[in-house]
């Protein structure tokens, strides 16, 4: 197949886990045969980065990734941001959509590509056209559903908390803009459940389907593990130092930890803040921004890895990243994120600081418990989140549309790539 993805952003111009799985995925459907193009706004990473990423990414030879540039620098993203349309990138667009069919064409995170992009691929086009929202930018301006810049959102404001949030209104939002673009796509999906829920009670119109997200296994670093990064027993913390990660919930809960340590791979802009408010503690130790290749000894030799969004997160892969490692995980009862441990039994939730800290004591204190939450997120992967589950899946997903599109006279001849290359036949 020939597949397109658009998206804002791509690694190394990027910023987080929504980037991380596409590049991901892009490259399992390498491995697989087929070829992948990718369409991402080097000028919206410089909006927050104004220096080039100092980390190079693999390549893949079936994968060309076109990085949209223009001679306006900030103003194309602004452009894009006031107006819902990519105006000083479309010509390119329609350059690459233009130089051959694609089978499918996969929108991601297109914050800052618009949703004019949408508009860009013909209704009556063979392609499949997908959507993921690995955020809340379809219902939120600010992406994260982050009131004010102060707590969960639980009633749309969403012109005073742009400004509150440094941003300038979105007037196309109230035109009908999102809606109509959105009819060019044939499915929108979501990694979980929760998210689909929360699109839905916020008024979206279209409804969005499940489909899990996924790791890599990493050669299955856990049966060869690396040297351990620390020589005491530790909990760990992946992810940005951001205020809505909910890092500075759990640092000042660490003097009442005995005998574990707290390791923290990120950096963000409260770096400097959770830095003071760890102060002098000798058992609390920033790693900054570990490599994806590093960060599988971090998993492997934790007691647990603990995640305490305070925001509704659409689908943490530090959780799966975890059960890929027989690591259980203790996730904040909010939003998406108790979801995964619900459904595969790979770790605990909490509510109040004194039941993280009864979690944290109970995997202590227990290796046998320990070990079952390790097993029990670990069979789960590898039935849904693992790449053979999710490509397996995505396959399906690609196959059903294909069928809903085209009438039956013509489906068995235009299908027949698609059962080649999926083999999907059984």
């Amino acid at each position: 197949m020939n597949i397109l993805y658009l998206t804002t952003f791509y690694p190394p111009y990027s910023f987080g886990g929504d980037a991380v799985y596409l590049h991901r995925l892009a490259h399992a459907l390498g491995d697989d045969g087929h070829h992948v193009e990718v369409i991402h706004c080097v000028d919206s990473y410089h909006l927050q980065h104004p220096r080039n990423p100092e980390e190079a990414v693999a390549s893949h030879p079936n994968v060309t990734v076109h990085s949209l540039r223009s001679g306006f620098g900030w103003l194309s993203p602004l452009l894009t941001h006031q107006t819902g349309r990519p105006w000083l990138k479309k010509r390119r667009i329609l350059e690459i959509l233009g130089s051959k069919h694609f089978d499918v064409v996969h929108f991601h995170n297109t914050s800052l590509l618009g949703p004019g992009a949408l508009t860009l691929i013909p209704r009556d086009a063979t392609s499949v056209v997908l959507y993921t929202a690995h955020e809340h930018w379809l219902v939120c301006p600010m992406h994260v559903l982050w009131k004010f810049n102060q707590r969960p959102c639980e009633k749309p404001a969403c012109v005073r908390c742009s400004i509150q949030g440094g941003r300038p209104p979105q007037l196309w939002r109230y035109t009908g803009a999102l809606e109509k673009a959105g009819r060019h796509v044939d499915r929108f999906v979501t990694p979980s459940r929760y998210t689909a829920r929360v699109h839905a009670e916020r008024g979206f119109p279209f409804p969005l389907q499940h489909l899990p997200s996924f790791v890599d296994r990493a050669d299955d670093d856990w049966k060869t593990p690396q040297p351990a990064p620390h020589d005491r027993p530790y909990f760990l913390y992946v992810g940005r130092l951001e205020t809505i990660k909910g890092l500075q919930t759990v640092i000042p809960l660490w003097d009442r930890i005995a005998d574990a340590d707290l390791l923290i791979a990120g950096c963000g802009s409260q770096e400097s803040h959770l830095r003071a408010l760890a102060g002098s503690n000798p058992r609390i130790r920033f790693l900054g921004q570990v490599s994806q290749e590093k960060l599988g000894a971090c998993y492997v030799s934790a007691q647990a890895c603990i995640v305490p969004s305070l925001t509704y997160e659409v689908c943490p892969l530090v959780s799966i990243e975890s059960f890929a490692r027989k690591t259980p995980v203790i996730v904040r009862d909010f939003g998406a994120l108790p979801e995964s441990v619900q459904e595969s039994g790979g770790g605990l939730t909490y509510r109040t600081d004194d039941e993280l800290l009864d979690a944290i004591n109970l995997i202590q204190s227990s290796v046998t418990r320990r070990r079952e939450l390790g097993e029990n997120g670990y069979h789960h992967f590898l039935q849904h989140w693992s790449k053979e589950a999710h490509l397996k899946s995505y396959y399906q997903l690609i196959e059903h549309t294909v069928r809903e599109k085209a009438d039956v006279g013509s489906f068995d001849a235009q299908s027949s790539v698609f059962q080649q290359d999926c083999d999907l036949s059984s």
